[in-house]
């Protein structure tokens, strides 16, 4: 496998939203097509009718930590073998961002790719994505069900992608440096001048909604029920509160790999992460544990998805089964540190306890669990009011960004 280096986000696009809010119950299971919730005309795209011969490569494009064939780690490889029976040489591209593997995906230089929630539909309206065939998946009937046909991986029924796992964005701090242990997201909001120029975060649009979580859970005044569906005075006072804490901010991050360094010289000593991220800093002897705050969290659920312009669509469609079969979704999960997609996943763990720590089939946990979605005018909510969209999101954080 070739691999590219991770790259940090150079600047946020701003990238209208999509009136997409959930699916529907009606729609064609071989085609996408017809109307979504919202209004937004799905492109009409086929889905491939059945295998043929594999093209020899893949390109993926994928988060971080979720294909691995040993360069990072010799004990950390889940592709090689997939590569030697499938014939698909498997090329990766690392990004740290959802909007960045929009703009990425969107060159077609890509086949497949790992998408969080607030990018899936984003592929969808646009074309990038087709429908996919589950019926070619031959893992797709041990998926859990509390992950399929959800509304960021499917449109009026029509599956776009296959789940991958799903977690929580997660509090971590430096253990010698910051004490007490903090459990709640006051440390990097209200707090966060006890850390002041140490204190880090996500360089997103999307980590408004981690603002809107905290206001959410702290001022019931403001009438916040989901923290992706702000209204214009709900998301100024989520402005105000991240313009505030940028005062205490060292540095925004969405390179994982210099998030660990920041972490492990001190520099950045509290703030948000992903649990691949903790196990990789303290692999290599950084002092730090990271925490499901009391608020709950925002977090992810992925899909993987097939670009409509492929040339590889064999290797690509292999590529998924591959990657969401027992074993390497098993191998996914315990490395990157989420609840794999495929149940029997949970059999094939190093850890006999991995399932039961990411709370695997624990739906009371992850109702703690915002998942990434992107925001629309049309209020997730279920408000009769306009609410902030997309574009109006990323012009906040550039004002934030500036401030």
């Amino acid at each position: 496998m070739r691999r590219t280096s991770p790259t940090r986000l150079g600047a946020i696009a701003a990238v209208a939203a999509l009136a997409l809010a959930a699916c529907g119950d009606s729609g064609s299971d071989s085609s996408g097509g017809g109307t979504a919730a919202g209004g937004f005309q799905v492109p009409d795209l086929k889905q491939l009718d059945k295998l043929g011969e594999p093209e020899g490569q893949v390109s993926v494009l994928a988060w971080p930590g979720y294909v691995e064939d040993g360069s990072n780690d010799p004990k950390v490889d889940w592709v090689s073998d997939f590569e030697k029976a499938s014939g698909c040489q498997v090329t990766v591209k690392t990004f740290g961002t959802s909007d960045e593997a929009v703009q990425l995906f969107r060159t077609g230089q890509y086949d497949v790719v790992s998408a969080s929630g607030d990018a899936t539909l984003r592929l969808i309206a646009a074309g990038d994505v087709e429908p996919v065939n589950t019926g070619l998946i031959t893992n797709y009937p041990d998926i859990f069900e509390a992950l399929k046909n959800k509304p960021w991986n499917s449109v009026a029924g029509v599956p776009y992608g296959v789940p991958h796992g799903r977690g929580a964005n997660l509090l971590m701090y430096r253990t010698d440096l910051v004490k007490p242990a903090p459990d709640s997201w006051a440390a990097v909001f209200d707090k966060g001048s006890e850390q002041q120029g140490k204190v880090t975060a996500y360089d997103s649009p999307i980590y408004i909604a981690d603002a809107g979580l905290y206001l959410m859970k702290t001022k019931p005044e403001l009438g916040i029920k989901n923290p992706y569906a702000l209204d214009s005075k709900q998301l100024a006072a989520a402005v105000e509160l991240l313009k505030a804490q940028k005062q205490n901010v060292g540095e925004y991050w969405s390179d994982y790999l210099k998030e660990i360094q920041a972490f492990k010289n001190g520099s950045s000593t509290v703030g948000t992460t992903w649990q691949v991220i903790a196990n990789v800093a303290q692999a290599e002897k950084a002092p730090v544990e990271v925490v499901l705050p009391k608020e709950g969290a925002t977090g992810w659920s992925d899909t993987w998805m097939v670009g409509a312009k492929s040339k590889a669509k064999t290797c690509s469609y292999k590529f998924i089964d591959h990657i969401v079969s027992p074993k390497a979704n098993a191998a996914v999960a315990e490395y990157f540190g989420e609840a794999p997609a495929n149940k029997k996943a949970c059999d094939e763990t190093t850890d006999p306890k991995h399932c039961d720590t990411f709370h695997a089939e624990d739906e009371e946990y992850f109702s703690q669990v915002y998942y990434w979605t992107t925001p629309i005018s049309a209020c997730l909510d279920g408000r009769k009011v306009k609410c902030t969209d997309y574009a109006e999101w990323t012009k906040a954080w550039t004002e934030i960004r500036n401030s």
